[in-house]
């Protein structure tokens, strides 16, 4: 077992004269099943394939691309994990100080639109070979698309890269079908029936059967028609109902075919079987290694997909609602290779996926009939078939725990607590408090305002407050003192200045102010985003106020951390403009002082009332 090829001496050692497939990654090398670039090469590589890894090459120039060689059959690309703008800019554009995908946690390894860049540095390396762009970047981005960043509608990342396929969502099915084609003999070209991809057609090849979308330039100048086109793109990603989509581009024409077929339990055993190394290249040690592997050499993925259908997030457009889990032998057989990794100190960090209590089908329907369009499981409300049961999920954790070398075993992956509060068995409460919290469970109620929940896709706020005080009330049972740290989203779609100062209100009541909070993010591929440039929710294509001048995305965001003193004078006016004056003064409910007392206290003459709350003593909840 041992590192891909990165360099020519690579080559020369496995006596390779020339590559069948070469990996552009916009991330370090990290050979581990977390990372996209590790499970695609690898799983390639199990197929007899030839493949090697250029990870971020200096784009300035072909050079490093032409580090391998041409390779045989392809060029597959991937800016890496993250959508490369995302990467490299916070929600208020501003640069990020540091790149946890990258040596020593420094930025400045990748370009910015880096799909595009690589793309368009192979096509001038290696001129008419065939290239294969995916992973998150080319997937969100595969049809017209709102960026954030330029605050325009841009062409589907396919028509800017100049690249021959897409490969949409998890890659491994598609890859292995692309490159059986490629090596029988089959041009790229005529590569146009594989299911999880898409290409640009003529007029005249398009497929009979197929939905039209708006164009990119329809889209591009009709807010109403992006809407229709979103919410079409949105229903038809399901593998048993999805259909063709075609958007015109120009004169050319994006074609996504259905998506791929989830994978059952043994295909995906089988990916997480691979011989990883489990870390990242030596050839990073020098320059201080690879933060991200931090969070993840001690994880395991148990399942993909989420059916929880938060409108902020882009599963629904890559993973897909389908949940694909891995069986408890692979699972606990991954367990026990962590044992013996170097640094393995007893603790498994966490085990679950994108919502870590799902573990199963939503419905006997959906393992049969695909998933709904017009419906969600948990939004508004838990739908009747929902299948509401924890005891698989919690079988495994046992076992687990059993394992002789593990001493714990933490969830930190996400609990849906809506899902689990519709659980009558609390077994899987109790022993989620009892044994896999590490003294705080982050949770999501992402907002406590009905309306801004409503279009969140997220439950109302007395499911949550209900969970926070059986937590609680669990923890004291069972003589633990553990705390809830909830995450909070700023200025999302249909948060006014009003609804912000409720959600302040509410943390006041609990005597809690998060050390953090997420300004709302306009990602490609999400529903909020839609939303965002809009102002329509492309559900029932309503208007939706949407904050968007940077002053009052502040004032929101400060009335969440309104105790601390350098956002007195944002909250000040964001209590004035919401018309909540009452807010501003002396009594028990009011947010902050007068502008003069706040003065002098800041001046030294009153600084003990300044101080912040300590929240590990204020949260307790109930």
């Amino acid at each position: 077992m041992s590192f891909l090829p990165v360099t020519k001496q690579d080559l020369e050692d496995r006596n390779w004269e020339q590559l069948d497939f070469l990996y552009i990654s916009g991330d370090a090398y990290v050979d581990h099943p977390s990372f996209g670039h590790a499970i695609i090469t690898r799983l390639l590589e199990s197929e007899g394939y030839r493949v090697g890894i250029i990870a971020q090459p200096d784009w300035h120039n072909v050079n490093d691309f032409m580090t391998l060689g041409r390779p045989k059959y392809a060029v597959l690309i991937s800016s890496g994990v993250i959508d490369s703008m995302v990467n490299h800019f916070t929600a208020g554009k501003k640069p990020r100080s540091g790149d946890l995908y990258s040596p020593g946690g420094k930025p400045g390894f990748r370009p910015d639109r880096a799909v595009i860049v690589y793309a368009n540095r192979v096509r001038e390396a290696f001129k008419d070979i065939p290239v294969i762009i995916g992973g998150l970047e080319a997937s969100l981005r595969r049809f017209a698309h709102y960026d954030y960043w330029e605050d325009r509608v841009r062409r589907s990342v396919l028509q800017d890269s100049k690249a021959d396929l897409l490969i949409y969502g998890m890659g491994e099915k598609p890859v292995l079908e692309i490159a059986k084609l490629l090596k029988n003999g089959v041009t790229v070209g005529e590569i146009r029936n594989v299911r999880g991809t898409a290409y640009l057609s003529s007029l005249d090849r398009l497929p009979h059967d197929c939905i039209i979308l708006p164009s990119y330039e329809e889209v591009g100048g009709d807010k109403l028609k992006y809407a229709q086109a979103f919410k079409i793109q949105y229903d038809e990603q399901d593998a048993v109902n999805g259909r063709t989509l075609v958007q015109k581009h120009g004169v050319r024409f994006l074609v996504q075919n259905p998506p791929a077929f989830p994978m059952d339990m043994k295909e995906l055993d089988r990916i997480y079987s691979l011989p990883y190394e489990r870390t990242y290249h030596p050839m990073y040690e020098k320059d201080g290694g690879i933060p991200a592997i931090n969070e993840v050499e001690f994880s395991i993925t148990s399942h993909r997909g989420c059916y929880g259908g938060c409108s902020f997030c882009a599963i629904n457009f890559h993973q897909g609602r389908v949940i694909q889990n891995r069986s408890q032998a692979s699972i606990i057989h991954e367990a026990q290779k962590l044992t013996w990794l170097p640094g393995f100190k007893g603790y498994i960090h966490d085990i679950g996926g994108p919502t870590a209590n799902f573990r199963h089908a939503a419905c006997e329907k959906q393992r049969k009939s695909g998933v709904c369009k017009e419906k969600q499981c948990l939004y508004p409300e838990p739908c009747r078939n929902l299948i509401v049961d924890h005891s698989e999920y919690l079988e495994l954790l046992r076992k687990l725990r059993n394992i002789p070398e593990v001493k714990k075993v933490f969830i930190r992956s996400g609990i849906r607590y809506d899902y689990l509060m519709l659980d009558k068995n609390d077994d899987f409460f109790y022993e989620l408090c009892e044994h896999h919290v590490s003294g705080q469970l982050k949770v999501a109620p992402e907002h406590v305002v009905e309306r801004v929940l409503d279009k969140m896709g997220k439950p109302g706020r007395k499911v949550y407050d209900r969970f926070v005080k059986k937590f609680y009330e669990i923890n004291r049972k069972i003589g633990k003192e553990q705390y809830l740290v909830p995450y909070l989203i700023s200025s999302h779609p249909g948060s006014d200045l009003k609804a912000a100062v409720e959600l302040a209100e509410y943390l006041r009541d609990l005597g809690y102010m998060p050390e953090q909070v997420q300004d709302f993010y306009p990602t490609p591929g999400t529903l909020s985003t839609c939303m965002f440039h809009t102002g329509i929710d492309p559900r029932n294509m309503k208007k939706v106020y949407v904050p968007r001048s940077p002053k009052e995305k502040a004032m929101q965001r400060a009335l969440l951390q309104y105790r601390k003193k350098e956002n007195y004078k944002l909250v000040h006016e964001a209590l004035i403009e919401a018309d909540r004056k009452d807010l501003i003064g002396f009594g028990s409910k009011c947010l902050i002082k007068p502008l003069r007392t706040a003065v002098m206290r800041d001046s030294g003459r009153n600084s003990k009332s300044g101080k912040t709350v300590n929240t590990r003593e204020k949260y307790k909840g109930g």
